[in-house]
């Protein structure tokens, strides 16, 4: 919103004013050659500026309410228009090679944000990650080369509906760190061990023919393990059910935590969802094998901001990330661009009429002309604090 010039013109007569010297405070005086009337001016525009541009400062900082000039409160009292203003997003219907799919959560929230590796593209909030959610951002999207993401089951399902031929890449963290939920950090059986083994070998592939080999690798574990996979236990009355197992079940695996790690990989080589940065990069295309740049950007900034800003209510904290995001989107617009006259306007405040009607008939009467008896202040007797 551009700022208008500063040309007043006279509250009587409408012709414009003249500067005439300041005032004792070093304001300008503004005096009508027409009708001679004497005034000063305020511009509403500029102060208003000069609070938004401190809401934006104080936003993108890490420095308390107030930790300017001013005290906490007058800060807060000044910038509470400021929450009424809300960038918006334009899309611009690029088609990008990758795209980093992540949600994260925040007082009560949930932000899904859609991520290049420099920039935002998009955001949707929500409850929580589900089919919903994901689409209403997706569908917003043209579809990418590649999509980087994190396992999420709503997630990959809604990824292959609207982008079908979109590549999907799982992020190695996230691999690694399923691994080490299922297999521990510390295995003891041989199986698990040599499973642990395979996944942390596989952050160290950065070519095809490495890939290959590991691939075979694995292979060669799930034909020594077949047998060891297959191991059940049959429900007797002396065995205990772990929690996993339902009460009409008769049977289980035996090494579900080793099942559910070589699933894992498993599937990920039946779905070609492993190794697509180094297939894609054969063509020419070089895409992320992990989320790392969306989680140490974005989500990091988002963690970082509640940290400093605690307390602030959902509404406020959600006007907060919606910023946060925006001027991380590749070409931000002046943030003063989107507020309007409107937006720091106060609002009519409703006068509460005087209540007439006391609940006494003896007493109504009397309503604001003398004193009640209801009031205490009648005649007294005594002196108070004195005894007998």
């Amino acid at each position: 919103m551009s700022l208008p010039r500063n040309q007043p013109r006279c509250g009587v007569c409408t012709s414009k004013l003249v500067k005439n010297g300041k005032t004792s405070a070093g304001r300008t005086r503004w005096r009508c050659k027409h009708c001679g009337a004497s005034t000063t001016k305020s511009r509403t525009d500029i102060t208003r500026k000069a609070e938004f541009d401190a809401f934006q400062h104080w936003l993108a900082g890490t420095q308390a309410q107030g930790g300017y000039t001013i005290p906490r409160r007058t800060f807060r009292h000044r910038i509470r228009w400021c929450w009424n203003v809300a960038p918006a997003l334009t899309p611009t219907g690029e088609v990008h090679d990758q795209i980093m799919l992540d949600g994260t959560y925040f007082n009560g929230w949930c932000v899904l944000i859609a991520f290049t590796g420099r920039h935002v593209i998009n955001w949707q909030y929500t409850d929580a990650e589900k089919r919903a959610s994901w689409t209403a951002l997706l569908e917003h999207i043209p579809a990418p080369k590649a999509a980087i993401v994190d396992g999420n089951g709503p997630l990959q399902t809604i990824v292959k509906k609207h982008w079908p031929t979109t590549r999907i890449q799982r992020c190695f963290f996230h691999i690694r760190q399923r691994g080490n939920t299922h297999l521990t950090r510390n295995p003891t059986l041989p199986a698990n061990k040599e499973l642990l083994a395979l996944y942390k070998a596989l952050m160290d592939v950065r070519a095809l023919d490495k890939a290959a080999a590991w691939t075979a690798a694995f292979a060669s574990w799930e034909a020594k393990w077949q047998s060891f996979l297959k191991h059940r236990t049959y429900a007797e009355k002396s065995t205990i059910r772990p929690a996993h197992v339902s009460p009409n079940q008769q049977w289980w695996y035996t090494h579900i935590r080793t099942r559910r790690a070589w699933k894992l990989l498993a599937n990920l080589i039946r779905d070609d969802e492993l190794f697509t940065w180094l297939k894609l990069a054969e063509d020419g295309v070089i895409i992320s094998r992990t989320t790392n740049p969306l989680e140490g950007g974005p989500n990091k900034a988002i963690k970082d901001f509640l940290r400093a800003h605690r307390g602030l209510s959902a509404p406020h904290a959600v006007t907060a990330i919606t910023w946060l995001l925006y001027h991380r989107t590749e070409h931000p617009k002046d943030a003063w661009q989107f507020v309007k006259p409107t937006d720091w306007a106060e609002p009519n405040k409703r006068r509460i009429p005087p209540r007439t009607d006391t609940g006494r008939s003896e007493t109504n009467a009397l309503y604001g002309t003398s004193f009640s008896v209801e009031d205490g202040t009648g005649i007294r007797k005594g002196w108070g604090g004195r005894s007998g």
